[in-house]
């Protein structure tokens, strides 16, 4: 069976879950590993995502820092920090995802893998990354 994009985006989430684990090795090898432990299919959507927020990671934690008032990237639970640098990631960088999906689908994952209190946060701080990307794209 084909992998759809919510599920690819799921698979997505859990590796880079599964990164704030292990600070200390390659992003490579975490990503073979888990594939190969999962049986995550080879799916170009993942392997894109994956990389591309570990490659952005200190720019999308800056917009996070920067939109998650009275909250640093490393007081938000891991779960959380996750789902954020994915929907960022693909506002900013997957051009068939508009804002408003990533945005739905972050606050899906926050239903199946957070805590209740954390899906308004999440909506918020993306809402919020939305405006300031629409703005920059619109001046």
């Amino acid at each position: 069976m084909a992998m759809n994009r919510r599920m690819a985006r799921e698979a997505a989430f859990e590796l880079l879950f599964e990164t704030e684990f292990k600070k200390n090795e390659e992003r490579a090898d975490i990503f073979a590993l888990s594939t190969e432990n999962r049986e995550i299919e080879e799916d170009a959507y993942i392997k894109t995502v994956y990389f591309g927020v570990c490659e952005h990671q200190g720019e999308l934690d800056e917009l996070i820092n920067k939109h998650a008032k009275g909250w640093k990237v490393t007081r938000i639970s891991r779960v959380s920090r996750s789902i954020l640098r994915l929907a960022i990631y693909e506002m900013r960088y997957v051009d068939d995802v508009p804002h408003h999906v990533a945005i739905n689908e972050a606050v899906e994952l926050c239903k199946k893998f957070d805590e209740e209190s954390a899906r308004a946060f999440v909506n918020g701080v993306l809402n919020s990354i939305k405006d300031e990307l629409l703005g920059a794209a619109n001046a």
